[in-house]
This record gives C-alpha cells, sequence and structure tokens, in this order.
C-alpha cells in the first residue's frame, strides 16, 4: 500500500505541485538518497508531458568534506558553468522541484563563521540571477525520508522503523493517504485561499501577536494593499502551482521596518544544516536588534548579520492548531513541515508578489513599497495553544482573526 502512496506522491508532485506543462523543461534538485523518488517523479513529469528533465544532485556529506579540504577562497567563488546554468534556466524557464531529505545536523561541526561567508558570497552572484525568472516559473518543494533525518524524527526506533514512520507522517501530512489526493488538494487550497481572500478583505495596518505561554508580544505593521496568499499560486504566463506540499498558512510580506516587540519561537529551527533552539528574538525599529537561544545563539546572530537586511521580517503567516501537521504532535526538524503547524514569521527575503502590479515594478520598487530584500529568508515557528491575533485597521477598529491557536474567521 506504501508503494502505491509513494508513486501517488510521485505524481502529485509532478502535476498538482509543479504542474508541467506540455514541452516544458523540468529540473529536479535532490540528494543522492533520494535518487529512486527522484526518477519516479521525473517519469510522472515525462508522462505529464515534460520536454526534458533533469535531475541535479548536491550530496550534504561531500559539502561537509569541501568545507574541511577547500580554501575559503575555493568555497566561495561561483564557477562559470553554474552561472550559465542559470542564466539558461532564466531564458528556458523549466519548473523546478526541490526533494528535501537531507540531515537536519548534517554539516554540524563546519565552522559557522565560514557557512555564512560561503553563503554570502555565492547568494551576491546567484540571487541577482535567480531573481530573473521570480515568479515567471512554477516550483514546489515536497520531503522524503532519510535515515538520517528519520533518526532524528524517531529516535526511539530502528532505523527501518523509522524511514517508514516518517514515510507515513509524510504522506499523511501531505494529504496523499486520502483515496483521491488531488481533490484533497482541491479542498485544502479552496479552504486556504478563501481565508487569505477574507484577509485581505480587512485591510489591515498592522496584526499584533500575542501568547501568554510563551512570552511572544509582537506588532507586525503590513503594507497597504497588500494580499495574503495561500494554497496555490499562479506564474506570471498563468500556470497554477503548488509551492509547498504540504501547505497550511495564510501569509503575506509585512512592511519594512515596521515591528515593535518580542517573540518566541515554539519549535527549532534547522539553519545551514545546525539547529537552534529555544530562541527568541526582540524587534525594534522593525529589526531585530537582540537574540537568546538555548543551543545556536552564535549561529541566530549570524543569521541576523547576514546581510542589511537579514535581521528584517519577510513573511508572517497564521496556522491554525487544527493542521494535521499541529495534531500529529511531531517534530519534524524540517521547515518544509514544522512551519505549517503553527504560526510563523520569516526573516530577510519579502514575497514581491504580495503586491498588486508587482510585474510592472522593478525590484527597488518594490522596496520602496516594503518589500524586504535580502540573500535568506528563513521561517521559524512562534505558535502556541493560547496565540491570538488582532489586526487593527486604518480607522483603527481592531478584529480579532486568531484566538487560542485558531482561526476565528
Amino acid at each position: 500500500m506504501r508503494d502505491e502512496k509513494i508513486r501517488a506522491y510521485a505524481r502529485l508532485t509532478a502535476r498538482t505541485g509543479a504542474n508541467v506543462q506540455p514541452e516544458q523543461g523540468a529540473v529536479i534538485y535532490t540528494q543522492p538518497e533520494a535518487c529512486g523518488f527522484a526518477r519516479m517523479v521525473a517519469e510522472e513529469l515525462y508522462q505529464a508531458g515534460a520536454g526534458w528533465v533533469q535531475i541535479m544532485y548536491q550530496d550534504q556529506p561531500a559539502e561537509k568534506m569541501a568545507y574541511q579540504y577547500e580554501k575559503p577562497s575555493v568555497l566561495k567563488r561561483v564557477p562559470k558553468y553554474i552561472r550559465e546554468r542559470q542564466r539558461y534556466f532564466n531564458r528556458e524557464l523549466p519548473c523546478e522541484i526541490h526533494i528535501v531529505c537531507e540531515d537536519p545536523d548534517g554539516l554540524d561541526g563546519v565552522d559557522r563563521q565560514l557557512l555564512a561567508e560561503v553563503m554570502q558570497a555565492r547568494s551576491r552572484v546567484i540571487k541577482p540571477l535567480r531573481d530573473e525568472r521570480e515568479n515567471k516559473n512554477q516550483w514546489t518543494i515536497v520531503a522524503i525520508p532519510s535515515p538520517e533525518w528519520a533518526a532524528k524524527v524517531f529516535p526511539e526506533l530502528p532505523a527501518g522503523e523509522a524511514v517508514d514512520a516518517l514515510w507515513d507522517a509524510i504522506l499523511d501530512a501531505s494529504r496523499v493517504w486520502d483515496t483521491e489526493p488531488d481533490k484533497a488538494w482541491e479542498k485544502q487550497n479552496a479552504l486556504l485561499i478563501s481565508r487569505a481572500k477574507a484577509m485581505t478583505a480587512f485591510g489591515f495596518e498592522s496584526v499584533h501577536l500575542e501568547s501568554r505561554m510563551t512570552g511572544t508580544d509582537l506588532t507586525v505593521g503590513l503594507i497597504e494593499g497588500a494580499q495574503w496568499f495561500g494554497g496555490p499560486e499562479t506564474s506570471l504566463s498563468g500556470i497554477v502551482f503548488n509551492p509547498n506540499i504540504p501547505t497550511e498558512e495564510v501569509f503575506t510580506t509585512p512592511m519594512k521596518g515596521k515591528a515593535e516587540g518580542r517573540v518566541v519561537a515554539t519549535k527549532p529551527l534547522s539553519f545551514m544544516g545546525q539547529i537552534i533552539d529555544g530562541f527568541s528574538l526582540e524587534f525594534r525599529g522593525g529589526k531585530a536588534v537582540s537574540c537568546k537561544a538555548e543551543k545556536g545563539e552564535d549561529l541566530l546572530e549570524k543569521m541576523l548579520r547576514f546581510d542589511e537586511t537579514a535581521s528584517m521580517l519577510g513573511e508572517v503567516a497564521l496556522i491554525g492548531l487544527e493542521s494535521p501537521i499541529n495534531q500529529s504532535g511531531l517534530l519534524f526538524y524540517e521547515t518544509l513541515f514544522d512551519e505549517n503547524a503553527s504560526c510563523h514569521l520569516a526573516l530577510g527575503m519579502g514575497f514581491g508578489n504580495v503586491i498588486p502590479g508587482f510585474e510592472n515594478m522593478t525590484r527597488e520598487e518594490l522596496n520602496e513599497k516594503g518589500i524586504n530584500d535580502s540573500a535568506h529568508h528563513t521561517d521559524f515557528m512562534i505558535g502556541s495553544p493560547d496565540m491570538k491575533v488582532t489586526g487593527t485597521q486604518k480607522d483603527g477598529t481592531q478584529i480579532v482573526v486568531f484566538e487560542n491557536g485558531t482561526w476565528k474567521i
């Protein structure tokens, strides 16, 4: 039965996730551990009409080895063939599929300062190239188990049983166990779209997030006229796709420079292959001006200094406690799942497409509207059973949209 569901998951990835078009190219990014599933997705892409499929592997243990033996100057470079490949993708606009299966602690032990410097150097070259195809093509992120990741989520189980258990959890969260996954996703998307439209219609100037249980007390300013999104997205050519499988969030990009208060994370964060846990942030003037963490505080500080705008918010997302990922009681140690278990924020880059007419604006014009631009976008979870979210409109009217951790609209 699980094998049949895994095949259905591959089909869902190709059609509902990426929604590959006839004769369109497709690129699959993953780790060697996912080669079998990647081939399965490739076959589903071809059967859906893809013109070509390329699978690109990045091996996490080999990457860690590179940090051990290569000179920093070599690690920081972006070879010409990589730059040319990005330009080729900008011309061809293939759909892009990311299959996640990394070890959450896979780069533990690598010098954190060096990791940050390498990421910064590479992003200065790659980000402008990737920005050129932003919103022009479809993309989706899915996940499959690896032994290392499964052992992290189910440490009490033998290796094989842990992998099976993580497979079941992923398939359940992705609604693949449903008799008709496509219809289950249509229903889920309709619900998220409805809530997103309601949030947009309120026209809030700000939202206040508070939790007495955790100590979160944060007010986030919003961009006038910006939309809230949920579920599927639409490329500039009119193709509907699902960027994340699974997804439970309704989100927007807040106003750059407008965030005041304290926020406390309620789940660990895996960043650059290492874990940050038990952390909180203090915001003043829209920036995270200080932080504390029980584990990985130095890495958290480096994340906030990643670039000039890395300490500002790029996303605020609302997820009710009825989320099946939250109901599972599992900590996945993977943002794709954990962010969909509870309300979350993201530091760094914001989404320009929340602004109506964004396609006719330059990056600079979007920045002027209030969209934060950064080389990274890092989600962290803040939801709790008593989370309350109150929106404030232009005339001062306050509307509670979230109470006791769940939606009121």
